[in-house]
Protein backbone atom coordinates (compact mmCIF):
# COMPACT_ATOMS: atom_id res chain seq x y z
CA UNK A 1 0.00 0.00 0.00
CA UNK A 2 1.56 3.73 -0.82
CA UNK A 3 1.16 7.09 0.02
CA UNK A 4 -0.46 8.58 -2.99
CA UNK A 5 -0.12 12.88 -3.30
CA UNK A 6 -4.00 12.46 -2.79
CA UNK A 7 -3.69 10.39 -0.21
CA UNK A 8 -1.47 12.17 1.75
CA UNK A 9 -3.62 15.47 1.07
CA UNK A 10 -7.39 14.10 2.08
CA UNK A 11 -6.05 12.41 5.61
CA UNK A 12 -5.00 15.47 7.31
CA UNK A 13 -8.44 17.13 6.02
CA UNK A 14 -10.43 14.44 6.86
CA UNK A 15 -8.89 14.27 10.38
CA UNK A 16 -8.79 18.03 10.90
CA UNK A 17 -12.72 17.46 10.34
CA UNK A 18 -12.91 14.80 11.95
CA UNK A 19 -11.62 16.43 15.09
CA UNK A 20 -12.89 19.88 14.64
CA UNK A 21 -16.37 17.90 14.56
CA UNK A 22 -15.56 16.46 17.83
CA UNK A 23 -14.35 19.71 19.36
CA UNK A 24 -18.03 21.75 18.44
CA UNK A 25 -20.14 18.96 20.51
CA UNK A 26 -17.45 19.11 23.68
CA UNK A 27 -17.41 22.14 26.50
CA UNK A 28 -15.47 22.59 29.92
CA UNK A 29 -18.19 20.76 31.30
CA UNK A 30 -17.72 17.22 29.33
CA UNK A 31 -14.15 17.14 31.19
CA UNK A 32 -15.28 18.13 34.53
CA UNK A 33 -17.75 15.11 34.02
CA UNK A 34 -15.01 13.11 34.84
CA UNK A 35 -14.85 14.51 38.47
CA UNK A 36 -18.66 13.78 38.69
CA UNK A 37 -18.91 10.38 37.36
CA UNK A 38 -16.02 8.31 38.33
CA UNK A 39 -16.33 5.24 38.34
CA UNK A 40 -17.78 4.71 34.66
CA UNK A 41 -15.06 7.14 33.72
CA UNK A 42 -11.99 5.16 35.06
CA UNK A 43 -13.09 2.03 34.29
CA UNK A 44 -13.84 3.45 30.55
CA UNK A 45 -10.46 4.23 30.25
CA UNK A 46 -8.83 1.45 32.02
CA UNK A 47 -9.89 -1.07 29.69
CA UNK A 48 -9.35 1.11 27.05
CA UNK A 49 -5.35 2.40 27.95
CA UNK A 50 -4.35 -0.88 30.02
CA UNK A 51 -6.42 -3.60 28.99
CA UNK A 52 -7.40 -3.73 25.34
CA UNK A 53 -3.05 -3.09 24.28
CA UNK A 54 -2.46 -5.85 26.30
CA UNK A 55 -5.45 -8.53 24.82
CA UNK A 56 -4.46 -6.56 21.32
CA UNK A 57 -0.49 -7.67 21.89
CA UNK A 58 -2.07 -11.19 22.38
CA UNK A 59 -3.82 -11.38 19.55
CA UNK A 60 -0.64 -9.91 17.22
CA UNK A 61 1.63 -12.65 18.82
CA UNK A 62 -1.29 -15.48 18.48
CA UNK A 63 -1.86 -14.34 14.93
CA UNK A 64 1.92 -14.05 14.19
CA UNK A 65 1.09 -10.89 12.36
CA UNK A 66 3.94 -9.79 10.05
CA UNK A 67 5.97 -6.96 12.03
CA UNK A 68 4.20 -3.78 10.08
CA UNK A 69 0.60 -5.48 10.51
CA UNK A 70 1.19 -5.94 14.20
CA UNK A 71 2.58 -2.21 14.93
CA UNK A 72 -0.18 -1.29 12.89
CA UNK A 73 -3.18 -3.23 14.68
CA UNK A 74 -1.06 -1.61 18.20
CA UNK A 75 -1.44 1.79 16.54
CA UNK A 76 -5.05 1.04 16.39
CA UNK A 77 -5.67 -0.29 19.92
CA UNK A 78 -3.89 3.37 21.27
CA UNK A 79 -6.14 5.20 19.02
CA UNK A 80 -8.84 6.93 20.87
CA UNK A 81 -12.36 5.87 20.24
CA UNK A 82 -14.30 7.64 16.78
CA UNK A 83 -16.34 10.01 17.23
CA UNK A 84 -19.43 8.09 15.37
CA UNK A 85 -19.17 5.97 18.73
CA UNK A 86 -21.77 8.51 20.31
CA UNK A 87 -24.09 7.95 16.89
CA UNK A 88 -24.09 4.05 17.82
CA UNK A 89 -24.63 4.97 21.80
CA UNK A 90 -27.50 7.02 21.21
CA UNK A 91 -28.75 4.36 19.12
CA UNK A 92 -28.54 1.79 21.07
CA UNK A 93 -29.30 3.65 24.33
CA UNK A 94 -26.63 4.08 25.70
CA UNK A 95 -24.97 7.19 27.75
CA UNK A 96 -24.32 9.44 25.24
CA UNK A 97 -22.70 12.09 27.57
CA UNK A 98 -20.47 9.34 28.69
CA UNK A 99 -19.36 8.76 25.09
CA UNK A 100 -18.10 12.69 24.48
CA UNK A 101 -16.49 12.61 28.26
CA UNK A 102 -14.80 9.37 27.46
CA UNK A 103 -13.59 10.46 23.45
CA UNK A 104 -12.47 14.43 24.98
CA UNK A 105 -10.14 12.84 27.68
CA UNK A 106 -9.04 9.89 25.65
CA UNK A 107 -7.86 12.23 22.78
CA UNK A 108 -6.01 13.86 25.27
CA UNK A 109 -4.42 11.36 27.19
CA UNK A 110 -3.55 9.62 23.62
CA UNK A 111 -1.32 12.19 22.67
CA UNK A 112 1.08 10.97 25.51
CA UNK A 113 0.03 7.33 24.90
CA UNK A 114 -0.29 6.60 21.79
CA UNK A 115 3.89 7.65 20.98
CA UNK A 116 4.69 5.46 23.85
CA UNK A 117 2.44 2.32 22.70
CA UNK A 118 3.65 2.59 19.30
CA UNK A 119 7.31 3.06 20.17
CA UNK A 120 7.14 -0.11 22.58
CA UNK A 121 5.43 -1.68 19.61
CA UNK A 122 8.07 -0.71 16.88
CA UNK A 123 10.81 -1.95 19.24
CA UNK A 124 9.18 -5.41 19.82
CA UNK A 125 7.99 -6.38 16.63
CA UNK A 126 10.60 -4.68 14.27
CA UNK A 127 13.82 -5.11 13.04
CA UNK A 128 16.51 -2.59 14.93
CA UNK A 129 16.88 -1.23 11.91
CA UNK A 130 13.04 -0.95 10.43
CA UNK A 131 12.37 0.62 14.19
CA UNK A 132 12.42 4.71 14.15
CA UNK A 133 10.75 5.48 17.30
CA UNK A 134 8.45 8.39 17.46
CA UNK A 135 10.76 11.61 19.00
CA UNK A 136 9.54 14.64 20.81
CA UNK A 137 9.12 16.42 17.49
CA UNK A 138 6.57 13.97 16.43
CA UNK A 139 4.65 13.74 19.46
CA UNK A 140 4.10 17.47 18.99
CA UNK A 141 2.96 16.62 15.49
CA UNK A 142 0.47 14.34 17.19
CA UNK A 143 -0.28 16.87 19.33
CA UNK A 144 -1.02 19.42 16.93
CA UNK A 145 -3.06 16.81 14.50
CA UNK A 146 -5.63 15.58 17.23
CA UNK A 147 -6.08 18.73 19.62
CA UNK A 148 -5.46 21.95 17.54
CA UNK A 149 -8.80 21.06 16.02
CA UNK A 150 -10.61 19.87 18.85
CA UNK A 151 -9.61 23.18 20.76
CA UNK A 152 -10.70 25.30 17.73
CA UNK A 153 -14.41 23.37 17.87
CA UNK A 154 -14.09 24.23 21.55
CA UNK A 155 -13.53 27.98 20.81
CA UNK A 156 -15.97 28.23 18.21
CA UNK A 157 -18.46 26.68 20.61
CA UNK A 158 -18.00 28.92 23.52
CA UNK A 159 -18.01 31.81 20.90
CA UNK A 160 -21.02 30.64 18.80
CA UNK A 161 -23.13 27.93 20.56
CA UNK A 162 -26.16 28.42 18.46
CA UNK A 163 -23.66 27.99 15.32
CA UNK A 164 -22.02 24.65 16.87
CA UNK A 165 -25.33 23.22 17.61
CA UNK A 166 -26.41 23.63 13.96
CA UNK A 167 -23.17 22.30 12.95
CA UNK A 168 -23.20 19.47 15.14
CA UNK A 169 -25.35 16.70 13.04
CA UNK A 170 -23.76 17.49 9.58
CA UNK A 171 -20.53 17.49 11.30
CA UNK A 172 -21.10 13.81 12.56
CA UNK A 173 -22.33 13.09 9.16
CA UNK A 174 -19.37 14.35 7.69
CA UNK A 175 -16.79 12.39 9.99
CA UNK A 176 -18.76 9.25 8.96
CA UNK A 177 -18.06 10.09 5.19
CA UNK A 178 -15.14 11.11 5.83
CA UNK A 179 -13.90 7.54 7.52
CA UNK A 180 -15.52 5.60 4.74
CA UNK A 181 -14.13 8.05 2.07
CA UNK A 182 -10.63 7.56 3.55
CA UNK A 183 -10.50 3.46 4.10
CA UNK A 184 -12.24 3.32 0.51
CA UNK A 185 -9.08 5.22 -0.86
CA UNK A 186 -6.84 3.05 1.20
CA UNK A 187 -8.33 -0.35 -0.04
CA UNK A 188 -8.81 0.90 -3.75
CA UNK A 189 -5.58 2.42 -4.04
CA UNK A 190 -3.64 -1.21 -3.17
CA UNK A 191 -6.63 -3.78 -3.65
CA UNK A 192 -4.16 -6.18 -4.29
CA UNK A 193 -1.72 -5.53 -1.41
CA UNK A 194 -5.34 -5.85 0.27
CA UNK A 195 -6.53 -9.21 -0.94
CA UNK A 196 -3.02 -10.33 0.14
CA UNK A 197 -2.90 -9.37 3.79
CA UNK A 198 -7.00 -9.53 4.58
CA UNK A 199 -7.39 -13.42 5.28
CA UNK A 200 -4.73 -13.40 8.22
CA UNK A 201 -5.54 -9.78 9.74
CA UNK A 202 -8.67 -9.09 8.62
CA UNK A 203 -9.66 -12.32 11.40
CA UNK A 204 -7.52 -10.30 14.30
CA UNK A 205 -8.83 -7.16 13.24
CA UNK A 206 -12.24 -9.45 13.97
CA UNK A 207 -11.07 -10.84 17.04
CA UNK A 208 -10.07 -7.47 18.23
CA UNK A 209 -13.16 -5.69 17.65
CA UNK A 210 -15.42 -7.90 19.27
CA UNK A 211 -13.62 -8.27 22.10
CA UNK A 212 -12.83 -4.37 22.45
CA UNK A 213 -17.08 -4.37 22.38
CA UNK A 214 -17.17 -7.16 24.48
CA UNK A 215 -14.61 -5.98 27.32
CA UNK A 216 -16.25 -2.61 26.91
CA UNK A 217 -19.70 -3.82 28.06
CA UNK A 218 -19.29 -6.81 30.23
CA UNK A 219 -16.38 -5.57 32.66
CA UNK A 220 -18.43 -2.51 33.57
CA UNK A 221 -21.62 -4.71 33.95
CA UNK A 222 -19.60 -6.98 36.04
CA UNK A 223 -18.54 -3.92 37.94
CA UNK A 224 -22.15 -2.46 38.76
CA UNK A 225 -21.91 -0.38 36.13
CA UNK A 226 -25.82 0.92 35.07
CA UNK A 227 -27.07 -0.39 31.58
CA UNK A 228 -27.09 2.45 29.66
CA UNK A 229 -23.20 3.42 30.72
CA UNK A 230 -22.06 -0.01 29.92
CA UNK A 231 -23.37 0.52 26.46
CA UNK A 232 -21.47 4.01 26.26
CA UNK A 233 -18.34 2.28 27.16
CA UNK A 234 -18.49 -0.57 24.95
CA UNK A 235 -19.57 1.41 22.13
CA UNK A 236 -16.73 4.04 23.13
CA UNK A 237 -14.02 1.03 23.12
CA UNK A 238 -15.27 -0.89 20.36
CA UNK A 239 -15.12 2.45 17.70
CA UNK A 240 -12.00 3.29 17.42
CA UNK A 241 -10.18 6.58 15.54
CA UNK A 242 -9.70 4.58 12.44
CA UNK A 243 -8.62 7.57 10.14
CA UNK A 244 -6.45 8.84 12.93
CA UNK A 245 -4.39 5.14 13.03
CA UNK A 246 -4.55 5.33 9.49
CA UNK A 247 -3.27 9.05 9.02
CA UNK A 248 -0.30 8.30 11.58
CA UNK A 249 0.58 5.36 9.34
CA UNK A 250 0.95 7.39 6.19
CA UNK A 251 2.24 10.47 7.02
CA UNK A 252 5.64 10.86 5.33
CA UNK A 253 6.53 12.99 8.54
CA UNK A 254 5.46 10.56 10.99
CA UNK A 255 5.50 6.66 10.70
CA UNK A 256 5.96 6.72 6.61
CA UNK A 257 4.37 3.16 6.66
CA UNK A 258 2.14 2.07 4.49
CA UNK A 259 1.57 -1.21 5.52
CA UNK A 260 0.60 -0.14 9.28
CA UNK A 261 -2.45 1.67 7.95
CA UNK A 262 -4.27 -1.74 6.65
CA UNK A 263 -5.16 -3.17 9.86
CA UNK A 264 -6.39 0.22 10.75
CA UNK A 265 -8.77 0.33 7.22
CA UNK A 266 -9.75 -3.15 7.67
CA UNK A 267 -10.87 -2.80 11.27
CA UNK A 268 -12.58 0.21 10.51
CA UNK A 269 -14.85 -1.19 7.82
CA UNK A 270 -15.59 -4.09 10.23
CA UNK A 271 -16.60 -2.12 13.24
CA UNK A 272 -19.85 -0.76 11.17
CA UNK A 273 -21.26 -4.29 11.01
CA UNK A 274 -20.28 -5.24 14.45
CA UNK A 275 -21.17 -2.08 16.15
CA UNK A 276 -25.06 -2.14 14.59
CA UNK A 277 -25.08 -5.87 15.72
CA UNK A 278 -24.05 -4.97 19.11
CA UNK A 279 -26.73 -2.27 19.43
CA UNK A 280 -29.41 -4.61 18.37
CA UNK A 281 -28.35 -7.41 20.57
CA UNK A 282 -27.96 -5.01 23.98
CA UNK A 283 -31.29 -3.67 22.94
CA UNK A 284 -32.80 -7.30 23.16
CA UNK A 285 -31.47 -7.97 26.38
CA UNK A 286 -31.94 -5.37 27.96
CA UNK A 287 -35.69 -5.63 27.02
CA UNK A 288 -35.62 -8.90 28.52
CA UNK A 289 -33.62 -7.94 31.39
CA UNK A 290 -36.65 -5.31 31.90
CA UNK A 291 -39.27 -7.71 31.60
CA UNK A 292 -37.95 -10.11 34.00
CA UNK A 293 -37.68 -7.20 36.90
CA UNK A 294 -41.31 -6.24 35.83
CA UNK A 295 -42.13 -9.87 36.47
CA UNK A 296 -40.43 -10.08 39.91
CA UNK A 297 -41.99 -6.79 40.91
CA UNK A 298 -45.20 -7.81 40.67
CA UNK A 299 -45.11 -11.11 42.55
Amino acid sequence: MTATPLLSAFLPIALGIIMLGLGLSLTPSDFARVVKYPKPVLIGLSCQLLLLPFLCFLIAKGFNLAPALAVGLMLLAASPGGTSANLYSHLAHGDVALNVTLTAVNSVIAILTMPFLVNMSLLYFMEADQAIPLQFAKVLQVFAIVLVPVALGMLINKLAPRFAARMERPMKIASALFLVGTVILVLIKDWKTFLDYAPVVGLAALVFNLLSLGIGYWVPRLLQVPQRQAVAIGMEIGIHNGTLAIALALSPSLLNNSTMAIPAAIYSFIMFFTAAGFGWWVNIAYGKELILKKDEATR
